[in-house]
């Protein structure tokens, strides 16, 4: 791998990504002291979390975070400039669809996509405002779905910008149904359901998995690693995620994370791929003996 260095009584490299994080459920100035180079926000108010982002690069036009309502906190947003900050904006769902329906999900963080057309122009609308991918959900669970037509709409208007689509595929063949209409890659490893072995054949041809796998019950963890560790054995791509802000979850690496991939078989190169070490990272972290969950600031004895 590159960008991980080898020294004595450990490992150099950049810090880690989570690739799926939601800013606004969380104390999002506490990444500025975690493991955590890099995060994706995968569903929020598009216009606050541009703003965040746009702070924490130092772009000069966002002084603070974007009010999402009237009459809410306006305060200004701690430094983050380590922390590099991609999102997908709002989530992309059916009418009456899940999340629409949650109190958890901010003012202005949820899309419902009428049709074809109304699922160009939202893409346009998220990718304008700097979007570097599209969220879109199918949890049939939870309430209504979007129809095929407007899913590819998604998916075609997303890869015309050169943006990947994630989805949220929840219920009974929602994992297979997003890989079929084209979505790159699954927000969570399928827990909803074991699949074949040739189902998991297909989805390791086709999409990424983001692991999410400390959020369940223990059914549905046990569920999630079986699928992740046939996924992964069948060459498929897993990528460290952990759907932060959903309950108590650290704005941080998140350890219970790390045992679950271990879990699924994930430790070595194996683990440090799905962490997506930053490259030229300025900020390194030092791994003793090679382990992501001691990691800790890179001192200069330790370089």
């Amino acid at each position: 791998m590159s960008g991980i260095r080898r020294v004595e009584g450990g490992i150099v490299t950049g810090r880690f990504t989570d690739h799926h994080v939601h800013l606004q459920l969380v104390d999002h100035a506490l990444l500025a002291g975690s493991r955590l180079g890099r995060v994706i926000d995968l569903g929020g108010n598009p216009e606050w979390v541009a703003s965040v982002a746009r702070h924490n690069s130092g772009d000069p036009r966002a002084s603070r975070p974007v009010s999402v309502e009237p009459g809410s906190d306006t305060h200004d947003s701690p430094e983050l400039w380590p922390v590099t900050i991609e999102y997908a904006g709002a989530f992309l769902t059916a009418p009456g669809g899940y999340p629409s329906d949650r109190s958890w999900a901010p003012a202005g963080s949820v899309r419902e996509i009428a049709d074809a057309r109304a699922a160009a122009s939202a893409v346009a609308e998220l990718a304008a405002l700097g979007a570097s991918c599209i969220k879109v959900v199918a949890h049939s669970e939870a309430g209504p779905v979007l129809d095929d037509d407007s899913f590819r709409a998604v998916v075609a208007s997303a890869k015309s910008r050169g943006l990947p689509v994630v989805a949220h595929a929840e219920g009974s063949g929602q994992a297979q149904r997003a890989a079929r209409l084209g979505a790159d890659r699954l927000a969570h490893a399928p827990f909803t359901e074991r699949l074949t072995e040739d189902e998991i054949a297909e989805q390791a041809a086709s999409v990424e998995w983001i692991s999410t796998l400390a959020i369940h019950d223990d059914a549905h963890r046990a569920i999630a690693i079986d699928n992740v560790r046939r996924f992964a054995d069948a060459g498929g791509t897993v990528l460290y995620g952990t759907d932060m802000g959903n309950g108590p979850t650290p704005v941080d690496l998140n350890l219970r994370e790390l045992d679950a991939l271990r879990e699924a078989g994930f430790d070595g190169t194996r683990l440090l791929r799905a962490l997506a070490p930053q490259d030229d990272d300025p900020h390194p972290l030092f791994l003793p003996d090679g382990d992501p969950a001691a990691a800790h600031p890179l001192t200069h004895l330790e370089a």
